[in-house]
């Protein structure tokens, strides 16, 4: 029998169309489903639109699924449909999220969530970040559930910054970060200020499929934040807070005032220049200089041909071309919502040196673990303190903590599963000083339990800074780093495919490659001696075979280690049709020829890339640098 209440229609459902049948049940019923529930006319009419034209496929991958978690919560292109992100979506969204939330906090109603927005927006649907966070807010409100919605853009971080602060029960943050112009976002916050990790996003998702019709007209009432009584804005109180608690990452005010180095900043279109501005003057520096054209928010990220610093110095052009202007050493750029930092500095008259994510960590955990050392010389507190590392990432911290004696731990990638493992340590007296994700995603010290670029930023200036005093550039210190503790040489790169079956094709193809579950023996004429693959829980490293890092079967992750100490991974992104690939050369101290180093590690990843993707074949689309 037909649910009719699921439906919205009865009986012969032909009958009930307002629009010409698409001739497949299915998808009539799933376009009748969004024309009675969408009231939005931006996204109605492109709906209609695609009926009109007949563009079935379109219509199918719009409405005939959903969107699910991945390792930055929902993300999706904007526009009609109920796995892109939308006003309906947004409102179903939130509408599981306050049901899950129910079921979990029984004084939800004192607690309230906290909701943040970035920059983005785009007119052909009528969405806008600030759009959805109010409707966000109006669900929740119309819920009689308290409500901490951001007068104005914010970076990410404030967003669990302010759960924690205010102890609220949850926080939504919209936000695509670095993704194209066309994408938005629904990030989700636990309590602790982490992001929701299983089992909290399959709850959610259990409980959204639950509440897909909207409750009422409250839930489209974006009006209704400014004049509901439990509606309230923490911005100020928030971002006092949060400057205040970043003098805890000040280690030498002494220097800063007297400071000669010349920074940049560029905030790429985004939300952080006001932000980074005010961190510099914290730390006791004169602020950065913006890039004129990047400093105010626009959605459409008009001087960049991708909104992402990781992409390097061709999406720095502007940043670089100031920087010779103005003849400063090193550029900072905090990508659209300010959680990353991408960091370049002057090479003695010769270019620019832009600094991969791995070796700003290296930098960073240096940093961090130095000033700790200053203020703590008893080596037994040593024995309490984290770094933290996701898995695809550099092994570096992992060297400095079997020489220096800390703790070091991995997770499985996304930031979600740092600010996790974060909160685990904390309650058995632990403490993580830094952690990091190589996609340029830092956390220096503890403040709030997800990466941060405006405290990265100005972290790193006054690293700068201090390492000037002892005639060190970054990139000078960063080989002082790599000689004491051993070069930690990598690659990090991607290829797109936007045909989910083909990376099915490709994954199951290495999982079989010789004959059925066996997986390559060798890459590039060096033999494999290791294999974990993180999606089935295997690893052939253990005794019982099975990975210590939680089964994800949801994403693609295979991990190899090869005889001559290449460590190499192929992964799915969780947030964009892209298939990652990481290798990293984990040399000795001692080994200090790099140009081998760096042939060696070529070589691997040329071959893992052409062996195991085969990109001509699969027609990949490989990354334009």
């Amino acid at each position: 029998m037909e649910d009719t209440a699921e439906t919205g229609v009865t009986g012969d459902l032909n009958a009930n169309l307002r629009w010409p049948s698409t001739g497949d049940l299915q998808l009539d019923k799933a376009v009748q489903q969004w024309v009675d529930w969408d009231r939005n006319p931006w996204t109605r009419a492109q709906l209609d639109s695609l009926v009109e034209a007949g563009r079935l496929d379109d219509l199918r991958s719009r409405l005939c699924s959903r969107m699910s978690f991945g390792t930055a919560g929902l993300r999706a292109p904007m526009g009609a449909g109920f796995n892109r992100i939308n006003d309906l979506t947004i409102i179903q969204s939130t509408q599981g999220l306050y049901a899950y939330l129910c079921r979990c906090f029984a004084d939800l109603s004192s607690r309230g969530v906290v909701v943040g927005y970035d920059t983005r927006g785009q007119e052909e649907s009528g969405c806008s970040s600030q759009r959805l966070a109010k409707l966000t807010a109006a669900v929740m409100l119309s819920r009689d559930v308290p409500v901490h919605l951001f007068s104005t853009f914010v970076p990410t971080p404030y967003v669990p910054y302010a759960v924690k602060k205010l102890g609220a029960a949850s926080g939504v943050m919209i936000t695509a970060s670095h993704n194209p112009k066309e994408d938005n976002g629904y990030k989700v916050y636990w309590c602790n200020g982490a992001q929701i990790a299983s089992p909290h996003d399959k709850e959610v998702l259990r409980c959204i499929e639950e509440q897909l019709e909207p409750w009422n007209a409250s839930c489209w009432d974006e009006k209704l934040v400014d004049h509901s009584s439990l509606r309230t804005d923490p911005l100020t109180q928030i971002n006092s807070c949060y400057m205040d608690d970043l003098t805890s990452l000040c280690f030498h005010r002494d220097l800063n005032s007297g400071c000669t180095l010349k920074f940049i900043h560029s905030s790429f279109h985004g939300v952080g220049h006001d932000f980074v501005q005010q961190a510099f003057r914290v730390f006791g520096f004169a602020p950065p200089i913006p890039v004129p054209e990047q400093k105010d928010p626009d959605p459409n990220f008009s001087t960049v041909r991708c909104p992402n610093p990781e992409e390097g110095e061709s999406v720095l052009a502007l940043s670089l071309l100031l920087a010779d202007r103005e003849n400063a050493q090193i550029v900072l750029a905090t990508d659209p919502d300010a959680d990353r930092l991408a960091v370049a500095e002057q090479s003695n008259g010769c270019g620019w040196k832009v600094f991969s994510g791995n070796e700003l960590a290296a930098l960073l955990g240096w940093w961090m673990f130095f000033n700790w050392k200053e203020n703590h010389p008893d080596p037994v507190d040593t024995e309490s303190i984290y770094m933290l590392a996701t898995t695809v990432s550099s092994k570096i911290l992992q060297a400095f903590a079997r020489t220096e004696g800390f703790q070091f731990e991995e997770t499985l990638p996304g930031f979600k599963w740092i600010g996790n493992r974060i909160h685990e340590l904390s309650k058995t007296g632990n403490r993580v000083i830094f952690a990091f994700e190589e996609s340029i995603g830092f956390l220096c010290g503890s403040m709030v339990p997800e990466k941060d670029g405006v405290s990265a930023a100005v972290v790193v200036a006054e690293m700068a800074v201090y390492l000037q005093t002892k005639k060190l550039s970054l990139n000078q210190q960063l080989h002082n780093i790599y000689r004491t503790y051993g070069y930690h040489v990598s690659k990090t790169s991607y290829i797109t495919c936007n045909d989910p079956p083909t990376i099915q094709r490709i994954f199951s193809r290495i999982r079989n490659f010789d004959r059925d579950a066996s997986y390559p023996k060798e890459c590039g004429g060096v033999r494999i001696i290791h294999v974990r693959d993180v999606t089935t829980g295997y690893d052939s490293s253990r005794p019982d075979l099975r990975s210590v890092l939680p089964v994800s079967r949801s994403s693609q992750m295979i991990t190899f280690t090869l005889q001559n100490g290449v460590v190499a991974t192929l992964r799915t992104s969780g947030t964009e049709p892209k298939i990652k690939y990481y290798t990293e050369f984990c040399a000795t101290p001692g080994e200090s020829d790099v140009s081998q180093l760096e042939e060696e590690l070529r070589k691997v990843t040329d071959a893992l890339v052409d062996e195991f993707l085969e990109p001509d074949k699969n027609h990949l689309i490989r990354r334009f640098v």
